[in-house]
């Protein structure tokens, strides 16, 4: 028999969702707990598989919309079109629901996967066009303190900042790690490909810090985080 929610101020029950790249993540989490994950890389898009992947977890878990406090949202950076599609379900949801909204750094819930560690942490995304997304975050009592502006560079450039032990996340670490090594050496390690993604479950744990903070999102004003400007923009 499932138990009650329990629902505090201390203790939300949020509904994150992420899809800032190809793989398409959904989690409820509570404090310090993972209710449920569900993970997809997948050839159907966000836009057709998302609503479907949210009530599948929500009758799995056997919670109802009365239970959950706050949907949060990846802001990227990451694929535009993922994050438009990830932002848009999200103030549905909430306008219909009349939930909190809560936004998160793609890049900080890479981060946040390997946040044990005594290296300073570089999540890394694909960008395209021979760039990467990239922070840095200094890890300390499993928190993170980012040391950096998000911003979208070049490998190599990325490589002329770092002098101290680092350890790249991401997929943006698994297409560029040759490169990376050879530039950086002995200073450069790897977290494994099977962690590429940042987890809807990171999401969920960055955004209930969000939510003691009451650092809420206006549903109306509330845009992704894409860094660079898209090609439509540049046209």
């Amino acid at each position: 028999m499932s138990q009650p929610a329990i629902t505090t101020h201390e203790q939300p029950i949020i509904l994150s969702l992420e899809n800032s790249g190809m793989c398409g993540s959904i989690a409820l989490t509570a404090r310090n707990q993972c209710l449920a994950e569900y993970s997809l890389t997948s050839k159907i898009t966000h836009s057709k598989r998302l609503l479907g992947s949210i009530d599948f977890i929500m009758q799995e878990s056997q919670l109802n919309w009365s239970d959950i406090d706050a949907i949060a949202v990846s802001l990227g950076p990451g694929s535009f079109t993922g994050l438009r599609i990830g932002l848009s379900t999200a103030k549905g949801l909430v306008m219909a629901t009349g939930k909190q909204l809560l936004g998160v750094s793609s890049l900080e819930a890479l981060a946040l996967q390997v946040r044990y560690t005594d290296k300073l942490i570089c999540p890394i995304i694909d960008a395209r066009k021979k760039e990467v997304y990239a922070a840095f975050y200094r890890p300390k009592h499993g928190k993170l303190h980012s040391v950096s502006a998000q911003m979208a560079v070049t490998p190599q450039d990325l490589s002329q900042q770092i002098n101290e032990p680092v350890i790249f996340i991401g997929d943006g670490g698994v297409l560029y790690k040759e490169m990376l090594t050879e530039k950086l050496g002995e200073l450069a390690s790897f977290a494994a490909p099977e962690i590429y993604f940042p987890r809807a479950s990171a999401i969920g744990q960055l955004a209930q810090l969000n939510w003691q903070a009451d650092n809420f999102l206006d549903p109306i004003s509330a845009v992704p985080t894409y860094i660079r400007p898209s090609d439509a923009e540049l046209m």
